[in-house]
């Protein structure tokens, strides 16, 4: 019994991998073990009937099932998703700084009224963070139209990236106090690295919760790809 688990663990992996929803993998895994106690009862091997690569026959035993797949591709999500959070830091900070000198000449604030510590760094992170949210899921939204399942997982950025950047941006001013908020490249680098960090792992979060199968499983019978040994 510990081998069928064993196996059955790896091909849920590899079906994971795969792109194969959590009620497909369900309904595969059960047709699998059936078939592999069947196997046993007679006196088989599971490991030699699935063959040494467990991965593959995973895989196969999916396509020939007609399983639905969704494809993640995080490499090409991340990057995209970074490459336009990018080019919204720098949107951010030119609004900031063309619109600051203009706001204290609207305001005319007199020398003695200081801004209060909060607001300041609400305004001064909080354009660029905001600027930064929408060029990501814009840039995801527009340039990715071709994976399934993208317009939910630019939905899910918009929610969980303000989340993770309100979570990164104490921590960086902790970081930025220690260092006495020192310029020195590596401080910046390695400030920049965190919140870079903290937004890849807020997009693979939103692109695995946007493609969770919560559906039934597909119409396709499952049962009837019978094992061949290897």
């Amino acid at each position: 019994m510990n081998t069928i688990d064993g196996a059955l663990a790896e091909a849920d992996r590899a079906w994971r991998a795969y792109g194969v929803g959590s009620a497909d993998r369900a309904a595969l895994a059960d047709d699998l073990r059936l078939d592999l106690q069947a196997a046993v009862a007679d006196g088989g091997d599971p490991t030699q009937l699935l063959g040494g690569d467990i991965a593959g026959f995973a895989r196969r035993l999916a396509d020939e099932a007609g399983v639905r797949r969704v494809c993640g591709d995080y490499r090409r999500l991340l990057g995209t998703a970074l490459i336009g959070a990018a080019l919204g830091g720098l949107l951010g900070y030119a609004i900031l700084t063309a619109l600051y000198p203009m706001l204290v000449r609207i305001v005319d604030l007199p020398r003695s009224f200081e801004v209060p510590i909060q607001l300041a760094l609400a305004v001064y992170y909080g354009v660029p963070a905001g600027v930064v949210v929408v060029g990501a899921v814009t840039a995801v939204r527009l340039r990715l139209r071709d994976l399934p399942r993208i317009r939910r997982t630019a939905w899910m950025m918009s929610l969980l990236m303000p989340a993770a950047g309100i979570l990164i941006t104490p921590i960086t001013m902790a970081f930025a106090w220690s260092t006495g908020y020192s310029t020195a490249p590596e401080v910046i680098a390695t400030e920049v690295a965190m919140v870079l960090a903290t937004l890849a792992g807020a997009t693979v979060l939103a692109r695995r919760l946007s493609i969770r199968d919560r559906q039934e499983p597909s119409d396709t019978t499952l049962n009837t790809t019978e094992i061949k040994p290897a």
